[in-house]
C-alpha cells in the first residue's frame, strides 16, 4: 500500500530529491525534466507521479522543507538573545553555501531568504515611519548581498557582510 508515512514511499521520495538536488546545482529548473530524475535515481515514472504534480511541485516542497530548515535555525538563533544576530546568520550561510545556493537556484519559485527583520533597529532609527516601505527595501537588498555573497564563494568573512549590514543603520544617526 502506497501509504504517506510507508517507508518504500520515504525511500523514493529521497531519491528523487536527492537527484533533483544534484541536477539543480548545473541546470535550470525548465531543464530538468521527470525522466531524466527517474533515470538517474533508477525509479520508474508512475513513482515520481505517485508523490509529485510535476518538477514544480517537487521543487516547491523541497524549498518548503529549506525554508522550515532555515527557520529552525532562526529560532534557535534569536533564543540567544543576543546582538549578533546577522552575524550569526551569515556564519550560517557560509557554512551551508550550497544548501542557499540551491535555495536561490529555485528562483523561480522564490528569490528571498525568509530573512528575521530586526524591527528594534528600524524602530530606532526610522520611528516607525513608513516602516512597511523600509521593511520591504531592507529584506529586497539583504537578498541581494547574500546572493551575491554566494555567487562570489562567499569570498567575504560573515564579520564582513554583517558589517556591510550594520554600515547602513550606522548611517542612519
Amino acid at each position: 500500500m502506497n501509504t504517506p508515512n510507508n517507508k518504500k514511499r520515504k525511500k523514493s521520495q529521497e531519491q528523487i530529491e536527492k537527484v533533483f538536488l544534484q541536477l539543480i546545482q548545473k541546470k535550470n529548473i525548465d531543464e530538468i525534466s521527470v525522466s531524466t530524475i527517474c533515470e538517474i535515481a533508477n525509479l520508474n515514472r508512475s513513482t515520481f507521479y505517485a508523490n509529485y504534480i510535476d518538477i514544480y511541485d517537487l521543487a516547491e516542497k523541497i524549498k518548503k522543507n529549506m525554508e522550515i530548515e532555515f527557520a529552525q535555525f532562526q529560532l534557535s538563533n534569536n533564543a540567544k538573545q543576543d546582538s549578533n544576530g546577522y552575524l550569526n546568520m551569515f556564519r550560517y550561510i557560509k557554512d551551508n553555501q550550497i544548501f542557499f545556493k540551491t535555495y536561490f537556484k529555485l528562483e523561480e519559485i522564490s528569490n528571498e531568504i525568509p530573512t528575521q527583520y530586526r524591527i528594534d533597529l528600524a524602530e530606532k532609527y526610522y520611528n516607525n515611519k513608513f516602516i512597511d516601505y523600509h521593511i520591504e527595501f531592507f529584506r529586497a537588498g539583504l537578498n541581494a548581498i547574500i546572493k551575491k555573497w554566494l555567487n562570489n564563494n562567499c569570498k567575504e568573512t560573515p564579520e564582513e557582510i554583517n558589517e556591510i549590514i550594520e554600515s547602513e543603520y550606522k548611517n542612519k544617526n
